[in-house]
């Protein structure tokens, strides 16, 4: 299998319901470092498996709409505990998106699967692994739309 991979990263505040979070229940910051995973098992025509640049155009965009926002207010998350976890998994979605609407060129309708990683801290870390075209594409973030 072949990847690629690119990072961002992005800037928010958030909250988070439940007493395991302890302190983590009040208003805080934080930055994640972001990465995306592109997983292919041949190359195509120009042999590559994604165009690097046009990958980190479409991560870019998705993480667009959580920087420098409180996601507690944010309409596409109300309701939603935004663990590490769950942002791995909303990434996930827009990137899977931004290749079903040819983002990220034609080619990288190809791509198998895909692997979000956001890196919460030097230590600490979530991930979101699976295939573009399986069962978890896009689902989880309309159940939680209603």
């Amino acid at each position: 299998m072949y990847s690629v991979s690119v990072r961002d990263h992005f800037m928010s505040a958030h909250s988070l319901s439940g007493e395991v979070f302890g302190p983590a229940q009040r208003l805080h910051g934080a930055t994640y470092i972001v990465d995306a995973e592109f997983r292919r098992p041949a190359l195509d025509a120009d042999g590559i498996v994604v165009d690097i640049g046009r990958a980190a155009d479409a991560l870019r965009a998705v993480l667009a709409e959580l920087n420098y926002r409180n996601l507690d207010e944010a309409p596409a998350l109300k309701g939603r505990n935004t663990t590490t976890e769950c942002l791995a998994r909303v990434v996930f979605d827009g990137i899977v998106a931004a290749i079903r609407r040819g983002d990220l060129g034609p080619s990288a309708r190809e791509v198998e699967s895909v692997r979000v990683t956001l890196h919460e801290s030097h230590i600490a870390w979530a991930t979101f692994d699976a295939p573009v075209g399986g069962q978890y594409a896009a689902t989880e973030t309309r159940k939680h739309e209603k």
